[in-house]
């Protein structure tokens, strides 16, 4: 769960245009059927749409028709899957594998309720991805602060410069349920230089937290396929890295973990409580008292000087410094080699003997992660690797490898015997499923040595164990999702098990999850009850009215451009919230609940700029997107 029960200024509106698309049902007698469909289209084995239907499709069948109308393929329609809702208790499979001929396709279903699906398309992952990618790409470009901004339809101005010479402040006493803290913040004495990074979501704090795993993600689909990702993202990869960098100070052996504050008091006004674009910050109302704040945001430490830090914080962290010596270690090798040393230093510091609530954000309810296990396995896997890819610089703490591959595989085994474990799948709460691919690799290419805490075999029966909950949660939910739609994260949660499917078919040379990644894509991009893509712009139909303040404020209101492509939003979830902030625009103009009737009894979708638990985007839920999006596209 994240940003819970916080009221956050972020919105933003792709027009009504989009979500009529697919959405208008057929109708025969009273009853309506409606095709749902992976917008982006088809690639591989388990290519299935799905039939929604308020009444029993009985000897229905479909046809599969390419752009010139001509019948490719028909079946009957397949099994009935379950109830959807009350509205729609039928869904069935319209599974189309033997289609692979490259081009644009419609399903057309024949039987008691008649239905034709949007057109989509069949080819190769790259054919398929290559847009999503570019999309996420101008989604983190647009999510920039500080005079390093990229100017684009939506972004005008560079943002708050003052973070250029924040001051630091002790963490504050808070109330757990609101996150409002008493008095004024009490000020270190030190500032630092806090700017550039990314904004967090669709408000304009930025986290550790969330950075350091969006950096690891982005980085690992940057090392691994650099045809697919590009240049583009290399260079955002660094963007993010140099944030981090800031965020540590090498010297004094600080971390910072949180710029600027969410939830302020009566005498203090917090990003949370205003709704603007963000240039106006440096100079917010003349920056009284009221909005000190807001002008001259806060920075708060994770640690004292050379003190133990948050182990989550230290484990990703490192993984990002770790990462970064292997990307960058031939076209900038300071860079890098500042990365290692930096990595080394902060995993060191790690306190593995934490207690109480993790590190994360002032309020911790802003993202309460209770795993760290995962972080340090991640963060000392990346260091071994980083070590292995070539004679280190001198000056190391540790410059033995193997230093870090045991580490790595003590924490690995930590997490596979914790309290946590396969409790949840890949997404910003747990790394455990890059981090056991990322492991399983390294000892492989270490030869299998002797003495370690855990072995492949191991982190592989881990990443099964973790997917065969995803295929028992499939089978209870007619569209075949691997993860509840009524939880937060939605989007992110699928587009972190299509990468943990890939990567254990590539671990094991099988292709036991393939049919799954196949669906478990098309899910969170439009194969769905709501019949929505859930990142915006990928396909015809996605959401139109972000929680996203820049998007509301700069973007299209009527279904035009520009919109804030490659945002993945929260998706689906057991609420649609409400709340709203001074100087929001309406989205949608009329209220209307586009979405409604197809609403689950459990999970709904709002698309509304209101509704955070659906609608806001974040850096870290896109995150996944970028590494799946990669595999896709090169064939994995």
């Amino acid at each position: 769960m994240r940003r819970s029960g916080i009221a956050l200024a972020c919105s933003f509106v792709l027009g009504l245009s989009g979500a009529a698309v697919g959405a208008a049902p057929a109708h025969a007698a009273g009853a309506t059927a409606l095709v749902r469909i992976n917008q982006l289209g088809y690639a591989a084995a388990g290519k299935r749409a799905y039939l929604m239907s308020s009444t029993t499709e009985t000897g229905a069948t479909f046809s599969v028709l390419n752009s010139s109308g001509a019948v490719v393929y028909t079946a009957p329609v397949g099994a009935n899957l379950g109830s959807w809702s009350s509205a729609y208790p039928d869904v069935y499979a319209l599974d189309f594998d033997s289609v692979t001929t490259a081009g644009t396709y419609t399903i057309s279903v024949s039987g008691p309720v008649a239905a034709t699906s949007p057109a989509f398309p069949v080819g190769t992952g790259q054919s398929l991805y290559a847009g999503a990618m570019a999309n996420a790409l101008s989604f983190y470009q647009d999510e920039r602060d500080g005079a390093n901004y990229i100017p684009s339809a939506l972004r005008t101005a560079p943002a708050h410069l003052n973070d250029e010479h924040a001051m630091t402040y002790q963490t504050p006493s808070y109330k757990a349920s609101t996150g409002a803290f008493s008095g004024s913040l009490t000020p270190l004495g030190i500032t630092i230089d806090a700017s550039g990074g990314w904004w967090d979501a669709g408000d304009y704090l930025k986290f550790t937290e969330t950075t350091s795993y969006t950096v690891d993600m982005m980085l690992l689909a940057v090392r691994d396929y650099p045809t697919e990702t590009g240049a583009g993202f290399n260079a955002e990869a660094k963007f993010g890295l140099d944030f981090l960098q800031k965020m540590w100070n090498d010297t004094t052996q600080t971390l910072y973990y949180q710029v600027g504050i969410g939830a302020g008091n009566a005498k203090t006004v917090s990003d949370h409580d205003i709704w603007r674009l963000p240039q106006a910050d440096d100079t917010y109302d003349g920056c009284t008292s009221l909005y000190r704040y807001i002008c001259n945001r806060p920075v708060f430490p994770a640690n004292t000087p050379g003190g133990l830090i948050s182990p989550n914080l230290a484990g990703r962290v490192a993984a990002a410094f770790g990462l970064c010596y292997q990307v960058y270690r031939t076209s900038d090798p300071s860079y890098a080699d500042t990365c290692l040393l930096s990595g080394e230093h902060v995993f060191a510091l790690a306190n593995t003997a934490w207690t109480g609530n993790l590190t994360t954000a002032i309020p911790y309810s802003f993202y309460p992660e209770v795993e760290w296990r995962d972080d340090l396995e991640l963060g000392a896997t990346e260091l071994y690797d980083a070590l292995t890819a070539a004679t280190p610089p001198a000056g190391l703490p540790q410059s033995n490898p193997s230093y870090y591959l045991q580490q790595a595989a003590t924490w690995a085994n930590a997490y596979i015997t914790g309290p946590n474990d396969a409790a949840d799948t890949l997404n910003l709460y747990d790394v455990s499923g890059v981090a056991h691919y990322e492991l399983a690799n390294a000892i492989n290419a270490a030869g299998d040595p002797s003495g370690l805490a855990t072995s492949v075999a191991a982190l592989t029966a881990d990443l099964k164990k973790q997917l065969d909950k995803a295929v028992t949660q499939s089978a209870a939910d007619p569209f075949g999702f691997g993860f509840p739609w009524d939880t937060w994260d939605t989007t992110s949660h699928g587009a972190g098990l299509v990468v943990m499917a890939g990567e254990y078919d590539q671990l094991t040379g099988t292709s036991t999850y393939a049919p799954y990644e196949e669906r478990w894509t098309g899910n969170i991009l439009g194969a769905n009850g709501w019949g929505l893509s859930f990142i915006v712009g990928d396909g015809k139909n996605f959401p139109g009215c972000l929680q996203h303040q820049v998007a509301n404020l700069a973007g299209s209101l009527t279904g035009g451009t520009p919109v804030l492509a490659g945002a993945a939003v929260e998706g689906p979830n057991s609420k649609a919230t409400t709340g709203s902030v001074s100087g929001m625009v309406a989205c949608p103009a009329n209220g209307t609940d586009t979405y409604a009737a197809f609403n689950s009894s459990n999970a709904e979708f709002r698309d509304n700029m209101q509704s955070y638990s659906n609608t806001e985007p974040a850096i870290d839920l896109t995150a996944a997107s970028v590494l799946a999006f990669a595999r896709r596209m090169a064939g994995q």
